[in-house]
């Protein structure tokens, strides 16, 4: 049977520290869950290493087969643009196949919800509390019809309303939409980050939170994003093997 191919993480990059920390953390996690995958990282920008440098080595070694998974929640210009020129310019010997991005999937509305309990809620709290889904934001419509079609699935899961806010890009912003759900009359308002790390854009949904009764941390290294991460790789190198094999 044929080796697994190499799992190649994807993240953005940032100019703030906690961004590659926490990506190194959600690595070191899914490296954990899967025990004898082999899981890189590469940054688009700001950190290194980079993604062409990872590629360039990991052909240099011998490597035949990668799936390249973008650290995003939502298909916008990185997932459909950026990555896929940077993967074109890889070493031809390399077979590389681009898995999905992260959302949508039920596991990160569960960890969404987990750290809106960490932060202070309890399950008691969904029928009087309105959730803010703050994301970062996009200027591509589908990632932000994605963002505003969790919110209204998550709204049927109990809590008294969920509306989706944006950092940048996109209208509302977090404060908007904690000032909604006070008008609608909700007694607790939360606001859950969207977002995988620190950085400008969470630091901004932070500040636009300041009049919420509550703030949930960013996704990070939790354990449900890392089954997603799993669970993208596997849907992605499975049809990958069979080709090779056929």
């Amino acid at each position: 049977m044929a080796s697994r191919p190499v799992l190649l993480v994807i993240a953005h990059g940032s100019r703030d520290p906690r961004h590659a920390a926490t990506v190194h953390a959600l690595v070191r996690r899914v490296r954990a869950m899967r025990p004898g995958l082999r899981v890189e990282t590469g940054f688009l920008d700001f950190n290194v290493p980079s993604v062409h440098g990872v590629l360039e080595s990991l052909a240099a070694e011998g490597v035949r087969d990668v799936v390249a998974l973008p650290l995003l929640l939502t298909r916008a210009f990185h997932a459909k643009a950026d990555i896929p020129s940077v993967l074109r310019q890889a070493p031809a010997r390399l077979r590389i196949r681009q898995a999905d991005v992260l959302g949508p999937s039920p596991l990160l509305t569960a960890a969404l919800e987990r750290r809106l309990y960490e932060a202070g809620l309890s399950p008691a709290d969904k029928s009087s509390t309105g959730v803010v889904l703050a994301s970062a934001g996009s200027s591509d419509p589908e990632a932000i019809a994605v963002i505003a079609e969790i919110a209204r699935e998550w709204r049927h899961t109990g809590w008294c309303a969920v509306r989706p806010a944006f950092a940048s890009a996109s209208l509302p912003r977090t404060e908007d939409a904690v000032r909604e759900l006070r008008e609608l009359g909700c007694a607790k308002v939360a606001v859950a980050p969207y977002v995988l790390a620190p950085g400008f854009l969470p630091d901004r949904i932070a500040r636009g939170a300041a009049g919420a009764d509550v703030l949930a941390e960013v996704l990070g290294p939790a354990p449900e994003v890392a089954r997603v991460l799993l669970e993208r790789y596997d849907a992605a190198w499975q049809p990958l093997i069979t080709a090779v094999g056929a």
